[in-house]
């Protein structure tokens, strides 16, 4: 690191650092537009090749009729559809098959419900995985129908064309608005924390620079056959902001602190990378290593989201180890007008509210410790409210009308008209045994002709479940049973609510997998940074019960005061990284320097030091990134409002609670025993050593900033 800082810190070498990135911009700029066009957010593409439900999607490929994600359209009138409304219903069958849009098809006769209150209208799509034709040829579908509208009748598109184009529809522009959003909050949490017109602008510079390089990069990702959806990509934008202002932030405040050490600003910064770049290297290493173990998951989005987000935590650590030097040497200490550091000024920690604060947990550490773990457990018990009923049908905010149409089918037609399931039977001689079984099934509306191909047969059945809710979910296996019974394992059930039903599946099994390996993952990092086995412990304790405290809180309030009807399944999991990674960061901050000062104090005064000195900036840092992910709650979609929510308040609570109060009345606890079996860890309680001095201690060479 000293290399590194010499160089970077050099006087030259600045100008050299910043022509990288400025060609890093021109070189990967053209592929960050592209970004958004690389992300898939259909729910077969997040599924593993070994779910069944994608082993029929592969099968119905080879069928003459091809695989087709339809359209459909529903009318109804609840009074009963007049003979004027039919012949509109049959005026917008033949307006769409005069002029198809491109990847459709013919569309099917009419179907009229029992109660002649509704009809419904599909148009077959194969868009072949191009989301363009299939959301061009959904428009064109709406074009048409909703000319039929009027007070009377209500006309919407639905099925699984009508749910996929809703959803491309919302993700479009998400990173546009997110960006926006994000910006915003960072340049106002910036003025505010360091009370100058014009310092903001060199760490957001420094962020939006590493922001355009993650994009340009996660295309190539994309290319090169990572899975991004829509959630991926605002998820990276909010991390990428967040942890590159949080390093910003450490990185500055050690170079203020330098400044007021040192009268060459070169000197000064090469001290604050030296000192400050490790915790950072650490932080950002953890979040990095925690991220990777998600490319273990059997969900391809979830597994896609792993190397992607840890790329943008890489790039947005290197960008303020680089390039925020680079411009916070050419800006000079007048960039900090109009508080500019002067060589010579008093160390304020001294005397500051975080040694106060530090102070007065000492001396009540048991009683301190023991009410804030009680409070926090207490919290968890809110986790046992979780519910994964969240799906395709019920994941929007506000009124969609691939969902309005879903409730019109509902009402007069069986539900799963909307997109029945798909058997495919491979062994030819067993394929009237396995449809008479499937037909049997008393939640079975209908079945349909059998139809031949290279594989074998295929038909699909009509349930009575909704096929994008938990109703339809629950059907799928009984289903699946029955055609194995009569057809063996050659016998396969997918479509549209057998995808949904595997991807809640493998989510499950990905939760259970993943959430011990982060874990060991993150515990190892810690010993090898500490060199201890007690202080990781405590650590990783402390973040656990505060993850489930968050947790508890969040479904509480989304139960009572959002009133969401339920959680999406990947959101355990992703809470739980988050939360976990970017948890310890903050005691990571902490500790590290703690025991940088152990070595020349007592434990219980290296933390009322290190407590003093690091208290301040990250703070500020767990509110910045606080703010950054709750911008995710201002996207019209469910589960990226509760991902942003639960996180905002689990980086609160770790910084404000954990951090603050419960890490340091733990560490006075155990006292010398927090570093075992380090040599610092044999070390009686009280002993002293040579260079002591008093936690408000601030003379040269000491290291007043994480």
């Amino acid at each position: 690191m000293a290399w590194l800082a010499q160089k970077i810190a050099g006087r030259r070498w600045k100008y050299v650092v910043l022509g990288i990135w400025v060609l890093l911009i021109v070189g990967l700029g053209p592929l960050a537009g592209k970004f958004e066009d690389a992300q898939k957010n259909e729910p077969s593409s997040f599924l593993p090749g070994s779910a069944e439900s994608v082993k029929v999607l592969k099968a119905t490929r080879t069928f003459a009729g091809g695989t087709v994600t339809p359209a459909v359209v529903v009318y109804r009138n609840p009074d009963g559809l007049t003979a004027a409304q039919r012949a509109l219903v049959d005026g917008d069958r033949a307006e769409l098959n005069a002029k198809l849009p491109a990847g459709a098809r013919a569309a099917s006769p009419v179907e009229y419900s029992q109660d002649g209150k509704a009809a419904l209208l599909s148009l077959p799509i194969e868009a072949k995985g191009d989301e363009k034709i299939l959301n061009g040829a959904v428009d064109r579908v709406a074009e048409v129908v909703h000319a039929s509208r009027s007070a009377a009748l209500k006309v919407e598109v639905s099925g699984p064309a009508g749910f996929s184009a809703d959803a491309t529809k919302v993700f479009k522009g998400i990173n546009s608005t997110l960006l926006l959003s994000t910006a915003l909050l960072v340049f106002i949490l910036l003025v505010l924390i360091y009370r100058s017109p014009i310092f903001w602008i060199l760490p957001l510079l420094a962020v939006i620079f590493s922001e355009a390089v993650v994009r340009g990069l996660g295309y190539a990702l994309a290319k090169g056959g990572v899975i991004i959806n829509g959630q991926t990509g605002g998820i990276l934008l909010v991390l990428v902001f967040g942890a590159g202002t949080d390093y910003a932030l450490l990185l500055t405040a050690r170079y203020r602190e330098e400044l007021r050490r040192h009268e060459d600003k070169h000197e000064a910064m090469q001290l604050a990378l030296r000192r400050a770049g490790p915790a950072i290297l650490a932080s950002a290493g953890t979040v990095i290593a925690g991220l990777l173990c998600l490319s273990l998951a059997e969900v391809n989005a979830t597994s896609g989201l792993g190397p992607v987000a840890a790329m943008g935590v890489a790039v947005a650590m290197a960008a303020m180890l680089t390039l925020l030097p680079a411009l916070l040497l050419v800006g000079g200490r007048r960039a900090f007008w109009p508080f500019v550091p002067r060589c010579g000024e008093a160390d304020t920690h001294r005397d500051g509210f975080w040694a106060r604060l530090g102070a007065r947990i000492d001396g009540r550490h048991r009683r301190v410790w023991i009410v804030t773990a009680i409070g926090l457990a207490a919290c968890s018990f809110g986790g046992l409210t979780l519910d994964d009923r969240l799906t395709t049908g019920n994941g929007f905010r506000g009124s969609v009308e691939s969902v309005r149409g879903q409730k019109l089918i509902n009402e007069s037609f069986p539900a799963g008209a909307n997109a029945p399931a798909t058997i495919v039977v491979l062994d030819r001689e067993r394929v009237d045994a396995v449809r008479s079984a499937v037909r049997a099934l008393p939640f079975v509306d209908s079945v349909t002709a059998l139809e031949s191909g290279p594989p074998g047969v295929r038909f699909t059945a009509t349930l009575d479940g909704d096929p994008f809710g938990e109703s339809g979910f629950v059907l799928i296996d009984p289903l699946r049973a029955a055609a194995k019974a009569a057809g063996g394992p050659t016998a396969l059930v997918g479509g549209p609510t057998a995808e949904e039903r595997d991807l809640r599946t493998s989510s499950s099994r990905d939760v259970k997998l993943l959430i011990p390996i982060v874990l060991a993952v993150v515990f190892l990092i810690l010993v090898a940074l500490l060199r201890s086995v007690t202080a990781p412990l405590v650590l990783m304790a402390t973040v656990v019960i505060s993850f489930f405290a968050s947790l508890g809180i969040s479904l509480l309030v989304f139960d009572w005061v959002f009133q969401f009807p339920g959680e999406d399944p990947s959101f355990l999991l992703y809470a739980f990284i988050f939360l976990v990674a970017l948890g310890v960061d903050y005691n990571i901050f902490l500790m590290a320097r703690v025991r940088e000062e152990a070595h020349r104090l007592t434990t219980r005064a290296a933390m009322q030091r290190g407590l003093a000195v690091t208290g301040g900036v990250i703070t500020s840092a767990g509110v910045v990134l606080a703010g950054t992910f709750a911008v995710l709650a201002v996207l019209p979609i469910i589960p990226l409002t509760q991902i942003g929510f639960a996180v905002a308040l689990g980086v609160l609570i770790d910084t404000l609670i954990v951090r603050s109060v419960l890490v340091p009345a733990l560490t006075f606890e155990l006292d010398e025993r927090i570093w075992w079996p380090s040599a610092l860890g044999r070390r009686r309680p009280g002993d002293s050593r040579p260079g002591d001095s008093r936690p408000g201690d601030s003379r040269p060479g000491s290291s007043p900033e994480a």
